[in-house]
Parts: C-alpha cells; sequence; structure tokens
C-alpha cells in the first residue's frame, strides 16, 4: 500500500513508519521537523495546514495518525487546535483523497477518570471526564475519527500504553536524568501494577490495525495496546535505571502530598505561563501511584497481533543501547512543543 505515517520523527512513528516501509510499502511521512528516515516520501509542515495536509494524503491508501500535542501544560486553545482541529483536517483530506484505510492513535487516558485501572478493556472515550487539556482533547479527536468510520473508510483507533525503548527520551529518558541529578523520588511505596508497551510491539499492532481495519469487529472500534506484562512502578523504574547503570531511587512522596504539590505546581506554571514541562502534575502523582494495566485479549484476537518483545528482552536491548551510546528520541510526536514524563502514546 502507499501510507501516510503523521508523526514519523517520534519514536514509535519512526518505528511504525519503518516497519512498514521493510514489509514493501511505499510510505510518505509528514511532521514539522526531519524524520531522520531512509527511502520515505518526506512532507514537512503543520498537521492544521489544510494546504499540506491535502497534499500529504494524495494519492495514498491508507493514514497512520500520530502527530499530536503532548503536553501536561498548556492552554487548551492549543490542544483543541492540534489534537482536534489536525485530526478534523486530516480526516477530510483523507476521505477526499480517496483513502480507505485510517489508523488513528490515541491514549487509555482518554477513558481514564483518575482512579486505578484493573484487568481493564478499553472503555469508551469521554472528554467530559477525562483528566487534563490532553486526554480531554484526544478523546475528541478519537471520537472524531470514530464517527467518520464508514464501509468505505475503515477507522480504527490504538490506543498505546507507556511506550519506551532504546533512545526514548520521555518514559526513559526523564527517569534516568532524574536518577543521575539525585532527584528521582517514588510517589508512594511504588507498589502499583501498571503495563507498558515495548515500542516495536506497539508499531507491530499499528501494522496489524491497518491490516485489520476493513474487517467486522475491527474497524469503527478502540483497543488498548500493551506488552501485557503488567509490572510495578518500582520495578520498572529500578530495572530503567539498572539499564542506564544509575542508582534507582531511595526518595518516597507520599500519594497525597505529591497530589497536593503537583496542583500547586500546574498553577503555578499556569500563572506564570511557563512553557516547560512541570516536574510534577496531579495528574502524573495520580498515573504513578495506581494501578494502570489492561485485559489484552480482545485486541490480540481482533487485530490478530501478539508482543513479539518481551519486557524482559527490551530491558536487555536497553542496557545494550546505553552501553553503545545511542542517542534519544522522543516517542509522541508534538509538532515541536513539549513532552510529558510518563505519557503513553501515546500515543495516556
Amino acid at each position: 500500500m502507499r501510507i501516510l505515517v503523521t508523526g514519523a520523527s517520534s519514536m514509535l512513528g519512526s518505528a511504525a513508519a519503518t516497519a512498514l516501509r521493510m514489509r514493501g510499502d511505499e510510505v510518505r511521512v509528514l511532521q514539522r521537523r526531519p524524520s531522520g528516515l531512509v527511502g520515505v516520501d518526506e512532507h514537512r509542515g503543520d498537521i492544521t495546514d489544510p494546504r499540506v495536509v491535502r497534499a500529504a494524503t494524495e494519492g495514498v491508501d491508507a493514514v497512520v495518525h500520530l502527530a499530536a500535542k503532548v503536553s501536561m501544560t498548556g492552554p487548551w486553545r492549543q490542544f483543541e487546535h492540534i489534537n482536534i482541529g489536525g485530526t478534523a483536517t486530516l480526516l477530510a483530506a483523507a476521505r477526499a483523497a480517496g483513502v480507505t484505510r485510517f489508523v488513528h492513535v490515541s491514549s487509555p487516558s482518554v477513558a481514564h477518570h483518575g482512579t486505578g485501572l484493573v484487568g481493564a478493556e478499553a472503555g469508551a472515550a469521554d472528554p467530559d471526564r477525562a483528566r487534563g487539556h490532553y486526554a480531554r482533547s484526544k478523546a475528541s479527536a478519537e471520537l472524531l475519527a470514530l464517527a467518520a468510520d464508514s464501509p468505505d473508510f475503515a477507522v480504527v483507533a490504538i490506543r498505546p500504553h507507556l511506550v519506551w525503548g532504546p533512545g526514548d527520551t520521555q518514559l526513559v529518558g526523564r527517569i534516568v536524568e532524574r536518577a543521575q541529578a539525585g532527584r528521582l523520588a517514588l510517589v508512594g511505596q511504588g507498589t502499583a501494577l501498571i503495563d507498558t508497551t515495548y515500542v516495536d510491539n506497539a508499531a507491530d499492532a499499528l501494522v496489524a490495525a491497518l491490516d485489520r481495519a476493513p474487517e467486522a469487529g475491527v474497524h469503527g472500534q478502540a483497543f488498548v495496546v500493551t506488552n501485557g506484562e503488567p509490572r510495578t512502578v518500582y520495578e520498572l523504574i529500578e530495572r530503567i535505571c539498572f539499564a542506564a547503570e544509575s542508582a534507582p531511587p531511595r526518595l518516597r512522596v507520599p500519594v497525597a502530598a505529591a497530589k497536593a504539590g503537583g496542583t500547586a505546581v500546574e498553577r503555578l506554571w499556569s500563572a506564570l505561563r511557563r512553557t516547560e514541562e512541570p516536574p510534577m502534575t496531579r495528574f502524573l502523582a495520580e498515573q504513578l501511584s495506581t494501578a494502570h494495566w489492561f485485559d489484552q485479549r480482545r485486541t490480540r484476537e481482533a487485530l490478530r497481533w501478539s508482543p513479539q518483545v518481551t519486557l524482559d528482552e527490551g530491558f536487555v536491548r536497553l542496557a545494550a543501547a546505553y552501553r553503545q551510546g545511542s542517542r534519544p528520541r522522543g516517542h509522541q510526536q508534538d509538532l515541536g512543543r513539549h513532552r510529558p514524563f510518563g505519557r503513553d502514546d501515546d500515543g495516556g
């Protein structure tokens, strides 16, 4: 197929584009900065620019949409413009261009209401109850995408949870950076079980969704994607630190204090109009202190997909990459803006 991948300068976008190209598809990419990929038709520009998007979708059969604004803070209008408006612009251009398959990369945060998720299924995206501008805008964008599903325009929403791998600047990079600076702390006891997704598995799931999109029970649906190997927060952080030959956290912050501090930091950042990511938010404190793991049976059956790289193998690869001095790469395209620690996708 001829496939457009938006947000291909991200780690997951790059991995998905590479997987498609390696199996023989013609791949076109769209993002604001160079993708660094070889053998693709590169388009650079803004996902909200109709002219740019029309040119990028012309002549393609399918779209994998990752581009989004990913941040824990910032004014609502930016999230609305990029995540909702950009998705609407891309959907309109894709349908006008005769695209028949559309994979929308979403986030489990679209159905998260602040409590733990234990063996949860995907659940319905809910902009009214999702927490934070990012999650609310992604929930609206997912609903917009799924509403466009039709027999000749098959739409699937994929929600990868906490994607990581060698070179990741987000989950991995931020943990290592804080550990090396002696500023890494656990929220609570670090015993909450959470799912994560190794980047190769997430990319394979996007390819599987593209292939299965026209099938009944797949198009018009949302699926959470994870490795299916929930681990405690402490174990995940410890193994990332060991892979980078950094000391694991010794500091602990009570959950209530982390939530209160996160709320205060959010207000301060908003008042000062600061643009860099804050060290803590209430949402992040909730994410680090509550369980988040998902039932993967429906996802694996519908997509006929299963993760090929275990977490243990992923940590081996991560350690090897650090020994070789690999350079980091972001895991979620954000159109040149800021990314948080602990986000999905990417795409919650």
